[in-house]
């Protein structure tokens, strides 16, 4: 699970990238990074060598080596690096010497041996960040927790901690550099300087025979408070990772959940999320029309535009149709779950596909109102406006700027007008994203709905 972060990247203006060579020999093909590479996750010094050992893959490493994505001036090259989960210190075994730069920066350890007492010198290394943050009530500010996080505190051991201060969410971000470039798609490392930024670490605690208990990080999710106008803040989440060997058990769904509670609690403007990947997103919305489901103040809403799909044909309509939430409703839910606008409307179109319970009698209507709200964000509002057109005319002033648009009194006459290939390719571009959206819907209905539609 991640998210892009472009916008809130510390990265100056840099050198043009240099190709990473130690010979110039034209006849060398070079050799694909991902293929000579190989990174592994490891949590004791048994672990390292050992032929069971955690490989992170896969992993496309080729973005960090030019547009081409290879290495060259090496033959037979072979890199395996040890990163640790204890203190995520690393350590290279690479066949021949380079002096190229790397992402692990200055966690990788130059010898093996000096690796291997990492384990044991720095074994307390994420007790000692936690020791020093804030633990997040996992609880609900309504007193009711999701099933997903019932079920981690209930399991296991998992608490979620809050890290502030710039030179404690430095020293940890800065380990974790790798993982954000290797794992977060189109991530760059976040400003560590900016006070505004806040780390949620969710931990499990490992018991141990030799007394105490060492806890072990699962993911982490990076934070960000802007300033809203008057008196508020908004919270942005801007990344979060869960590591590879725990993904797909619910604690990246716990982030989120946390991060919700987190909002509501502190009574901020409303919770954004930068870039979010498509499969972030999908849990994110899943979590989020679970919530609006029994969110009692935009019911009758809802109830209205779905009895009145069931009873229009909006095939019959020349015009488009609204079937948006009210503002009341998108202004109740910002205030009280703390979900932004944008983020609504998604979540509608599922509660509404819920509501419909996927009969198919009302499908026709529900792809339509899916066609033109898609069709309106991205050819344009007034595109489904009857009669628009738009034709190219001759002038001798500027040939870019030559085209005349008119509205026709008769919308079955204008269009009759026969389609050219562009608006053709355009219709089934269109028709492609409708399809998309719709799977989507479906498969996050399935999720969340009592029926299992």
């Amino acid at each position: 699970m991640g998210t892009k972060n472009q916008s809130s990247s510390s990265a100056p203006a840099t050198e043009p990238k240099k190709r990473r060579r130690v010979g110039f020999s034209k006849t060398d093909p070079g050799v694909e990074a991902s293929e000579c590479i190989k990174i592994y996750l490891v949590s004791s010094k048994e672990e390292v060598d050992a032929s069971d050992s955690y490989c992170i893959q896969p992993v496309d490493l080729n973005i960090f080596f030019e547009e081409d994505g290879k290495i060259f001036g090496y033959q037979g090259l072979k890199i395996t690096v040890w990163l640790s989960s204890i203190s995520f210190h690393a350590y290279a075994d690479i066949t021949f010497e380079s002096t190229s730069d790397n992402i692990f920066a200055e966690n990788l350890v130059e010898r093996k041996d000096d690796f291997l007492q990492t384990f044991s010198t720095e074994s307390d290394y994420v007790q000692s960040i936690v020791s020093k943050g804030e633990t997040l009530q996992l609880k609900a500010p309504n007193g009711h927790n999701s099933d997903s996080v019932n079920q981690l505190t209930t399991d296991s051991d998992v608490e979620v901690i809050r890290v502030v201060g710039t030179t404690l969410v430095g020293h940890l971000y800065s380990r974790l550099i790798p993982l954000v470039l290797l794992l977060i798609d189109g991530s760059n490392a976040i400003d560590i300087t900016d006070p505004g930024w806040e780390i949620l670490l969710i931990v499990q605690k490992k018991n141990e025979e030799l007394g105490g208990n060492q806890l072990k990080l699962l993911g982490f999710a990076a934070i960000y408070r802007f300033y809203h106008y008057p008196d508020s803040l908004r919270l942005r989440l801007g990344q979060i990772l869960v590591l590879p060997p725990y993904q797909q058990k619910g604690y990246g769904r716990c982030l989120l959940e946390v991060l919700n509670n987190l909002a509501i609690g502190e009574d901020v403007h409303d919770l954004t999320v930068e870039e979010p990947l498509d499969s972030l997103q999908h849990v994110r919305t899943c979590i989020d029309v679970q919530r609006l489901l029994v969110f009692t103040p935009i019911q009758e809403a809802l109830d209205s535009t779905i009895l009145r799909l069931k009873q229009e044909n909006l095939s019959k309509k020349t015009q488009t149709c609204h079937f948006g939430p009210p503002p009341s409703a998108i202004e109740d839910v910002r205030k009280s779950l703390k979900i932004n606008k944008k983020q609504f409307l998604q979540c509608w179109e599922v509660l509404i596909y819920v509501g419909l319970e996927s009969v198919d009698k009302y499908m026709e209507n529900y792809r339509t109102i899916i066609s033109d709200r898609i069709r309106a964000d991205v050819i344009g509002k007034d595109s489904g406006a009857a009669g628009k057109r738009l034709v190219e005319f001759p002038t001798d002033y500027d040939q870019e700027m030559a085209f005349v648009m008119f509205k026709s009194k008769n919308v079955e006459a204008s269009s009759s007008i026969e389609m050219d290939e562009d608006q053709a390719n355009q219709e089934q571009q269109l028709k492609q994203l409708v399809d998309e959206r719709i799977k989507q819907i479906k498969s996050i209905a399935q999720k969340v709905s009592p029926r299992g539609l």
